[in-house]
């Protein structure tokens, strides 16, 4: 082979796979469990797809060329709307904060945890990762002082939640698989209107046999449609995961996109040599306008906490 030949293969396998990324990526297939973990990464692949095109470019390889730009289009497509804000619905009802924390299997400063709520002053807090130990805690450092309403799924694993808030709550079944207790509950607020909570932390897709249990716990989080509905904490999914993303379609809004803020990575915050991802999110029904979104770090969890002003129709 000549030496372009050679340069033409070695640029066609670096074109390749980017291109198979936005493919997959795109068309939502998922060809194998390996793909759940990797396609979190999808931010950093868009922002790598940009070296085989100017590769390409700058060799005059017009095929490749072609193709790396198609590529480097299709990641933009859906990675760049994340740092664009979108516009809100004329919702004039009460204002509903919400935050969202995992505990990282009862780990996190409990003190710090409270002064944050006492900060933002969230009318609901949605806790993952919540064992007895922990719930305890929290209590004796002044939580309940500050939401004296409570629903406690707590687990001695990671398996855990609850939700504490400043108005009454009424428990609703408890979402649980593969042993991931998601606590449901629906919160009376002073403003008259009545908004279902959930506590989001379905199994982690970390191997072959939890990725069903992964699926099948953002299956079982309740479609948008029908009564008002906030889902809060660890999806243990990017926007770049199917499953999500038809959660949304459901009539949801992530906070963070609405307010270009998509991009703020929330986890891990420490210990694992990983590129940062964002797990944690706030989903609001559609109907509900979102005014501000903000990732706060809290020690002891490898998580960042995540919080969203919203505002009822």
């Amino acid at each position: 082979m000549s030496r372009s030949g050679w340069i033409s293969a070695l640029l066609w396998l670096l074109v390749v796979p980017f291109a198979a990324w936005a493919s997959l990526r795109v068309t939502g297939w998922t060809p194998t469990w390996h793909w759940v973990s990797l396609v979190a990464f999808t931010p950093y692949a868009a922002a790598g797809s940009v070296v085989p095109l100017i590769l390409a470019l700058g060799l005059r390889r017009t095929a490749a060329a072609v193709t790396a730009g198609v590529t480097a289009i299709a990641f933009a497509a859906v990675v760049l709307p994340r740092l664009l804000p979108d516009g809100n619905p004329e919702a004039r009802g009460a204002r509903l904060a919400v935050l969202g924390v995992n505990l990282a299997v009862g780990q996190a400063d409990v003190a710090a945890l409270v002064k944050l709520v006492g900060t933002l002053r969230p009318d609901v807090l949605t806790v993952q990762e919540l064992t007895p130990q922990a719930a305890e805690r929290l209590n004796r450092a002044g939580l309940r002082g500050l939401l004296p309403y409570a629903v406690d799924r707590s687990s001695v694993d990671p398996q855990g939640s609850g939700i504490y808030a400043r108005h009454p709550l009424t428990e609703l079944p408890v979402i649980e698989l593969g042993g991931f207790r998601q606590a449901r509950a629906t919160l009376a607020h002073a403003g008259g209107r009545r908004v279902e909570v959930v506590s989001v932390h379905p199994c982690s897709p970390s191997d072959v046999h939890d990725t069903p249990c992964w699926a099948e716990g953002l299956r079982a989080l309740p479609r948008a449609g029908g009564g008002l509905t906030v889902l809060a904490g660890d999806f243990n999914s990017t926007l770049d995961h199917r499953p999500l993303r038809d959660l949304l379609d459901s009539g949801y809004r992530d906070a963070a996109d609405v307010r270009g803020k998509a991009l703020i990575p929330t986890w891990p915050q420490r210990w694992w040599d990983v590129p940062e991802v964002t797990l944690d999110h706030v989903l609001a029904d559609r109907r509900m306008a979102v005014r501000d979104f903000s990732v706060h770090s809290l020690p002891g969890t490898d998580h960042r906490s995540v919080f969203a002003a919203l505002r009822l129709p």
